[in-house]
């Protein structure tokens, strides 16, 4: 009795810490909700407010008009797809040869790959980046956002490090069955990994669709410029010192990231605790 009692105290406690580290995650974003609705004088208020009193919407539309938004969220969107879709594949193929090929120098390139993760590349690559994108003549166009990120190291690993949790019998099973490497990716290793890609998917949107020095350096152009550039253009426009309207761009640059999260929240969870069946 004493070990069951001593269990569901465990869960309450465990509980009542997973519901206040929400909260303390969540604070944030409610507070620049908050703040994105009301008026300079609600947000100014003195003690501060909480709780939000009534809409001040034209926090959202004043966003609008300081700079063109759709188009700037039109332009994220873009180069967050293509280098989500360029990341994803590159990071499946490279982790399926890693996986199930053995090929003379795969351990040390491999390594390589590996090593790269510790190294600084905004600061070490941008400047030599921004050479090549210059002679190409690429400056202000989508390709120049997209291209030097269509590759990750961290995507390889975390394929090919999956990849190896399928018992080798569903390749064997496949092979008997005349399938080749590809349509075994296709047909069984791809529906098998669903949660993970669905993560992987997760994690690199977000992280395409929140740069900002790159985009901020290679697009100079207002109709060329991202989401996040335009956060930055807000703080620094006349109404740098309303921040009802600096978080209503916020809020807005903000909603497609929690909407995939939550679209693909029971993907991104499975591919946290772990998928593929082992051996």
């Amino acid at each position: 009795m004493k070990k069951k009692t001593r269990k569901i105290l465990n869960t309450i406690l465990i509980e009542i810490a997973l519901v206040l580290f929400a909260i303390f995650m969540f604070a944030p974003i409610f507070l620049a909700f908050t703040m994105s609705i009301q008026s300079p004088e609600f947000i100014f208020a003195y003690p501060p407010k909480v709780l939000p009193r009534g809409f001040h919407l034209q926090n959202y539309a004043q966003a609008f008009k300081i700079v063109p938004f759709l188009r700037m969220m039109w332009n994220s969107f873009v180069v967050a797809f293509f280098i989500t879709l360029g990341k994803l594949i590159t990071g499946i193929l490279a982790g399926y040869a890693y996986a199930n090929f053995k090929f003379k120098g795969s351990s040390l390139t491999f390594g390589i790959i590996f090593a790269t993760l510790y190294m600084p590349a905004e600061i070490l690559l941008i400047i030599p980046l921004f050479q090549i994108i210059s002679k190409l003549g690429w400056v202000n166009t989508y390709q120049a956002m997209i291209l030097p990120f269509i590759a990750s190291a961290t995507n390889v690993f975390l394929f090919q490090q999956h990849f190896k949790t399928i018992p080798r019998d569903f390749e064997d099973a496949a092979k008997i069955d005349g399938a080749t490497p590809i349509q075994y990716l296709v047909k069984i290793v791809l529906p098998l990994s669903r949660p993970v890609i669905g993560g992987a998917a997760i994690i690199n949107f977000t992280y395409a669709w929140n740069m900002y020095l790159w985009p901020m350096i290679v697009a100079m152009r207002d109709d060329m410029k991202t989401v996040q550039v335009a956060i930055n253009m807000i703080m620094n426009a006349e109404s740098s010192n309303n921040w009802g309207v600096i978080m209503a761009a916020t809020m807005i640059a903000l909603f497609p990231t929690l909407l995939l999260f939550f679209l693909l929240q029971d993907l991104f969870v499975k591919s946290l605790v772990g998928t593929g069946l082992k051996g």
